[in-house]
């Protein structure tokens, strides 16, 4: 059956394909790419029933959408396209670097010092650097992506919120007047921040083995055996409730306001996060815990 494509901006006609009853939305993109638009590679399309109507998946049937012969489909340019992982790498690779430099106390920062960093500011660049090397790790050895790209402009965005964070952080923490916190301040904070990293590591380990290689099977996440997993019996994303409690304890340990305001930026966003989470758990698994918050037990 042959299918009208024209452009969702405008509903400008771009084409004709033709394709079977079988064809799923994937089909369809690359079917644009080929012969359609070269410009448009599929990880740059949205396919949609109607101009503003929603996007289709990838997995979706044509016949199920009740696709016919001479039915029109509109196609939404996203524009330039980056992995998720190449993101992650640009995200995480910077913050470790820009880390360990700032740790040097280089002239452009300090000027010329004549003393080196503290046992904290030494332990909080190690603390720091465990964290983003692990996040590096798990990006390319761990995590599995349920979208494969997203738009160009958000790398600079992203990065800019990571890397300018970074500077932040460890301009106060390894400067010459930094004033350490008490020891139990120290001790407590590294306990929980260490605690917090497994914790997270645990969950994220989990989640990979929810979903086979190579497909988008959602399930409901459960506790595994792993201690650390039973956190999954009070919130839907513990995740982020790790990660939140690694720079809370990274804040104790430090006594750094900055990385206090990098904990609570990322609290908010990892909150947003976790209710959409939460919310589209609940709309999809009937039989969902309904005693699960989002990221913080009992409370949010």
């Amino acid at each position: 059956m042959e299918i009208e494509i024209l452009n969702a901006a405008g509903s400008k006609p771009l084409g004709k394909i033709v394709i079977n009853e079988s064809t799923t939305v994937k089909n369809v993109k690359d079917k644009i790419y080929q012969t359609v638009k070269r410009s448009l590679y599929p990880d740059r399309q949205a396919i949609k029933l109607e101009a503003k109507g929603k996007t289709l998946r990838d997995e979706e049937n044509l016949s199920a959408l009740n696709i016919q012969d001479g039915s029109k489909l509109y196609v939404k340019d996203l524009g330039p396209q980056i992995s998720w992982r190449n993101v992650f790498l640009a995200e995480y690779a910077g913050p470790l670097v820009i880390f360990l430099w700032v740790y040097q106390r280089p002239w452009v920062l300090y000027g010329v010092t004549t003393t080196a960093p503290g046992t904290v500011a030494s332990v909080a660049t190690a603390c720091w650097s465990m964290h983003y090397g692990k996040r590096l790790l798990e990006t390319l050895f761990v995590h599995r992506f349920s979208h494969g790209t997203m738009p160009l402009r958000n790398l600079f965005r992203n990065c800019a919120y990571y890397w300018l964070f970074t500077v932040y952080v460890a301009y106060h923490i390894n400067h010459p007047l930094y004033t350490a916190p008490c020891n139990t301040c120290f001790y407590v904070g590294l306990t929980g921040f260490v605690l917090c990293e497994l914790g997270n590591l645990s969950i994220h380990i989990l989640l990979k083995n929810l979903r086979p290689p190579g497909t988008k099977v959602r399930r409901v996440p459960v506790p595994d055996g792993n201690p650390f997993s039973l956190l999954f019996n009070f919130v839907s994303c513990p995740n982020y409730t790790y990660e939140f409690g690694s720079w809370l304890f990274f804040t104790i340990m430090t006594k750094c306001a900055p990385a206090g305001l990098f904990a609570a930026a990322g609290f908010y966003q990892m909150a947003v996060w976790a209710i959409g989470k939460h919310r589209n758990y609940k709309k999809e698994f009937a039989d969902y815990p309904k005693g699960r918050k989002a990221i913080l037990p009992f409370i949010l």
